[in-house]
């Protein structure tokens, strides 16, 4: 196994693991404000966004430093995987909860490890093909305005779905 997939691998198995702790950090802290906007505060899809995208974030920070010589087109590879997986969370959810009309748990776990899976998957390719090369000027600033985003809305969330924690409806 060459070099870049082992540590694709390894970025994989780690943002699985840190982004499922996560979910219980907040509440694990006795719910503190700081931790609240890294972590997740609640049951909304925006907030289960968190568990990809910080993860991931940190998990970029290293692989870049450390592959960055080797593979010269990392970072925008990473930068879109990033947004990728975040995002998928939101896609993949509603689109399974939509068609069954409900959602599962385990089908929620699911979306979140087939997130951070296609996330690192598409960071390998485009890091071999540079084809994300030419926008991670772009990658990098949508990364900070999703970052900017999570800081702002964790405690002034718009009264959107995506922001309505289910398990506070009724």
């Amino acid at each position: 196994m060459n070099f870049l997939k082992s540590n694709m691998i390894l970025g994989t198995v780690f943002v699985l693991i840190t982004g499922t702790i996560s979910h219980f950090i907040y509440d694990w802290s006795g719910q503190n404000y700081i931790l609240g906007l890294i972590f997740p505060t609640n049951e909304s899809t925006w907030e289960h966004m968190k568990l990809v995208f910080f993860p991931m974030l940190l998990c970029a920070f290293f692989l870049n430093r450390r592959l960055m010589a080797d593979y010269p087109c990392i970072t925008s590879a990473l930068l879109a995987g990033i947004l990728l997986g975040t995002f998928l969370i939101p896609v993949l959810f509603y689109s399974y909860s939509g068609i069954l009309g409900n959602h599962f748990l385990w089908l929620d776990i699911a979306v979140f490890a087939l997130s951070v899976i296609l996330a690192f998957g598409a960071s390998y390719r485009l890091t071999l093909s540079c084809r994300a090369k030419n926008y991670g000027n772009l990658f990098g600033l949508l990364v900070f305005v999703v970052l900017l985003c999570f800081l702002f809305f964790t405690y002034h969330a718009p009264a959107l779905g995506l922001f309505t924690d289910p398990t506070k409806q009724f």
